[in-house]
C-alpha cells in the first residue's frame, strides 16, 4: 500500500468511528447496562452480553499482553533516549523513531480523552466501579503497538527475522482482542470501535512512518 492509500484509510477508518460512536449514543438506547446505564444498539449489545460472561482468566492474559505493550513503548523510548545522549541532540535520533514517539503520544491522547468523554460504560462492575468501556482501551494499545513495532523491527531486522516477528506481532494482537472480548468486560461495539480507531492510528502511523524511511 502506498503512502497517499494509508492517508485515504485512515479517514475512511476515522469516519466509521464517528459514525459507530453516534449510532451508539442515538440508536436502540437502553439500560441494559449495571446499575440501569445505558448503551446504544442494545440488542446486538445485549446478545453477546447474554453469552460471554465475565472470564478472569482471559482478562489477566489481556493485561499481562497490556504489560507487554508498554514494555515494547518503553523499549524504544530507551532506543530513542540513547540516540539523544549518544549524539548529545534530538536531531541524533532516527526520524523513524521521533514518528514512532508522537504515535505514542496520539494513543494515549485518545486514551485520556475516552476516559473524560464516557460513550458507553462497561458491562461488568469490577474493583474500580462503573468504568469507561467504549472504545475498548486494550484493543487500541495492543493493536497500535504491536502493528507499529513489526513496522518498526522490519526495517530493523535481518531479513530472516522479519517473518517469525511479524507473525508473533500480529499473533499478540489477534489474541489481545479476542481474549478482551471473550473475558466479558466490554459490549462488542466497544471492541469493534477499538478496531476501527487503531486502523485509523496505524494507516496514518503508516503515512508519515514509511514517507520518513523513503527520504
Amino acid at each position: 500500500m502506498n503512502c497517499r492509500k494509508s492517508l485515504y484509510c485512515s479517514g475512511i477508518c476515522f469516519v466509521l468511528f464517528l459514525i459507530l460512536i453516534l449510532l451508539v449514543k442515538t440508536v436502540g438506547v437502553d439500560a441494559i447496562g449495571p446499575q440501569g446505564t445505558e448503551v446504544g444498539l442494545a440488542k446486538i449489545n445485549g446478545f453477546f452480553s447474554e453469552r460471554i460472561v465475565y472470564n478472569d482468566i482471559f482478562y489477566k492474559i489481556t493485561e499481562l499482553l497490556g504489560y507487554l505493550a508498554i514494555l515494547i513503548c518503553a523499549a524504544f523510548g530507551a532506543f530513542g533516549l540513547y540516540q539523544i545522549i549518544k549524539g548529545k541532540s534530538l536531531k541524533a535520533v532516527d526520524k523513524d523513531i521521533l514518528i514512532l514517539g508522537a504515535f505514542y503520544i496520539a494513543v494515549i491522547a485518545v486514551y485520556v480523552f475516552f476516559e473524560k468523554v464516557v460513550i458507553s460504560y462497561r458491562p461488568v462492575i469490577l474493583d474500580e466501579g462503573l468504568e469507561a468501556s467504549f472504545p475498548s482501551s486494550h484493543t487500541m494499545l495492543s493493536v497500535c503497538v504491536f502493528i507499529s513495532a513489526i513496522m518498526q523491527l522490519e526495517t530493523r531486522l535481518p531479513f530472516r527475522y522479519v517473518k517469525p516477528v511479524s507473525a508473533a506481532g500480529i499473533l499478540l494482537a489477534a489474541i489481545t482482542v479476542l481474549f478482551r472480548f471473550l473475558s466479558g468486560v466490554h459490549w462488542f461495539t466497544d471492541i469493534i470501535g477499538g478496531i476501527l480507531i487503531s486502523a485509523s492510528l496505524l494507516f496514518l502511523f503508516a503515512y508519515f512512518f514509511y514517507n520518513s524511511i523513503s527520504d
